[in-house]
């Protein structure tokens, strides 16, 4: 099904009814979305959602040919992402302005897809489309159940009904991108289950596995060691069956590694305050949200020093623990 603009206009007018507070845009401070995305450990899931959007043929061949990922990986990370921070934190109007943008530069991204690559969930189909309703929501469950899973391993497993409402809370973010109702699994239960099929049935191509190996790489990946890291967390959280087409090892070596490394992590980053742990994003909406000015010069200079903090005394701990 092809998400059209009449049907992503509707869609955003259904959100502005769901989320009336506009300056607090489609979630807000008393959302469990918020609590997930705030934190700085969500990169740690990062990779993960990375791979298993690239583990579906449309996506793979749809960043191949229409993008820069082989020859700017970390360009298209720091877009993706601002784009993904807009509408997640920003005002209803930055983030309907994001949506739109979105989908516009979806609408001329659409080809033929390889007879090789037309099975599992692309069975029988011979053309990719960027603005495909399921495809939009596999890249969309990807984002928000490997949020959940990195917030869940630093941070501890959230209760049955926070899941759910957290689930549902998601469904806002899946408007902006024009997903009907149909797509959506109705419930956390459902999600799970069609989590599972998915990782199943997905079809790892050599585009996907060539741009992995590009976003993976230590010339994409710096300071020395982070691709080693990332490779390492990513693996870890990886559905089984697709670590080995991502030549992803998980043996005991790499289990006992992700083990360590989780400690470590769990250790330093359970003491910091939540001015070093949370995302610039977020402080600057609870700021427009007290009706003070997004960017303030003084709290974001020392916010991102104490992001640099976080990272140093982080790789610290990390190193340590890989020793």
């Amino acid at each position: 099904m092809h998400v059209g603009r009449e049907d992503l206009e509707r869609s955003l007018a259904e959100l502005a009814r769901e989320a009336p507070d506009a300056r607090a845009g489609i979630f807000g401070p008393d959302t469990l979305a918020w609590r997930v995305f705030r934190e700085s450990s969500v990169f740690l899931g990062g990779g993960r959602a990375a791979l298993l959007q690239l583990a579906h043929p449309f996506v793979a061949h749809a960043v191949d040919e229409h993008s820069r990922t082989r020859t700017d990986p970390f360009g298209r990370f720091r877009r993706t992402f601002a784009h993904v921070f807009a509408m997640a934190f920003g005002d209803r109007a930055h983030a309907e302005r994001s949506a739109r943008r979105v989908h516009a530069i979806h609408e001329g991204i659409a080809g033929a897809l390889p007879a090789s690559a037309a099975r599992g969930c692309c069975a029988g189909l011979g053309r990719y489309d960027a603005n495909d309703a399921e495809a939009l929501f596999w890249v969309h469950a990807t984002l928000i159940d490997s949020a959940l899973r990195a917030h869940e391993l630093v941070l501890g497993r959230l209760e049955l009904a926070e899941r759910e409402r957290y689930y549902a809370e998601s469904q806002r973010f899946a408007r902006l991108f024009g997903i009907p109702d149909a797509v959506m699994p109705p419930d956390w239960a459902a999600f799970e289950r069609y989590m599972e099929w998915m990782a199943r049935h997905l079809v790892v191509t050599p585009p996907a596995q060539a741009i992995a190996g590009v976003l993976f790489s230590a010339e994409a990946l710096r300071p020395p060691g982070l691709a080693r890291f990332a490779r390492l967390v990513t693996a870890g959280l990886m559905p089984e069956p697709l670590r080995a087409p991502f030549d992803l090892r998980f043996g005991p070596v790499e289990r006992r590694a992700f083990e360590a490394t989780l400690r470590a992590v769990r250790a330093t980053y359970r003491r910091l305050p939540g001015a070093v742990r949370f995302l610039p994003a977020y402080t600057r909406a609870l700021r427009r949200i007290a009706g003070r000015p997004e960017h303030d010069s003084r709290s974001d200079l020392v916010g991102r020093a104490r992001q640099g903090v976080l990272a140093r005394v982080v790789g610290r701990e990390l190193a340590a623990a890989l020793a």
